[in-house]
């Protein structure tokens, strides 16, 4: 059901994850570090699905981890100090535990990560066209399949997203840095805190907006770089055109 990392310099604080997690068919525990450079380092060849992952470390903090990983399981924070949880959700962090930690909060927060994997299904692999590639999005108690080709961006809400699509726009209960992990990255981008957008869809662009379709959204300044730099990797031509 879920491979798990535990990173925790304090001994006791991973024994205590330790135990919590034996409760639990089908979590296998496949590392206890204590330190997050070598989580790092195991994180790039090993399957992690649920990372549990303390802040205040030596070295390299948990945070800093998080910044670093291109791509990332999901994670729990846990952590003595309750100062970082602003920062820890603008991350996209699953949780976050303020030690010491019951057995009735971790479960509240095991089962954030089930509902989460519940969500949301990647496209087969046997739908290898992007015009075939969908995933299905809970919107109230109805599981909704939309496709890929479809949608036009995504807005996060929180708990929540809003999925634009062509035709109509669905509330579903997701998270917009899960989405941004899960969609294909050639296909979609984020182009701000709270939006994604799909590629094809931009027709229009500044500095500080773009437009998809009819829709004008705000260029954060943390993703401007990575927008700019798929402009100049894609098929797009850069020069500019002046009218009038």
């Amino acid at each position: 059901m879920a491979n798990c990392l535990v990173v925790d310099d304090e001994a006791p604080a991973r024994a205590l994850l330790m135990g919590h997690l034996s409760t639990l068919p089908g979590f296998t525990v496949l590392a206890c570090l204590d330190n997050a450079v070598d989580a790092f380092t195991f994180l790039q060849t090993n399957p992690v699905d649920l990372a549990f992952l303390d802040i205040q470390m030596p070295r390299l903090s948990g945070l800093d981890l998080i910044r670093s990983l291109k791509t990332r399981p999901r994670i729990i924070l846990t952590t003595a100090y309750r100062e970082h949880a602003v920062t820890a959700f603008e991350l996209d962090v699953l949780d976050y535990l303020v030690k010491p930690i019951t057995q009735e909060r971790f479960m509240r927060a095991v089962s954030k990560y089930l509902h989460s994997q519940n969500n949301s299904e990647l496209p087969s692999p046997i739908a290898s066209r992007y015009d075939e590639m969908y995933m299905f999005f809970k919107v109230g108690r109805d599981q909704v399949k939309i496709f890929l080709r479809d949608i036009v961006f995504i807005e996060g809400l929180g708990d929540y997203i809003k999925v634009h699509t062509n035709e109509k726009t669905y509330v579903a209960s997701e998270k917009l840095g899960y989405m941004e992990h899960k969609l294909p990255a050639d296909k979609f981008i984020r182009v701000h805190k709270s939006f994604i957008i799909a590629w094809d869809k931009l027709l229009r662009y500044n500095p500080d907006q773009v437009t998809v379709v009819t829709t004008t959204l705000p260029l954060g300044r943390l993703y401007k770089g990575a927008f700019f730099r798929k402009l100049q990797t894609g098929n797009v031509c850069l020069s500019e055109v002046k009218v009038g």
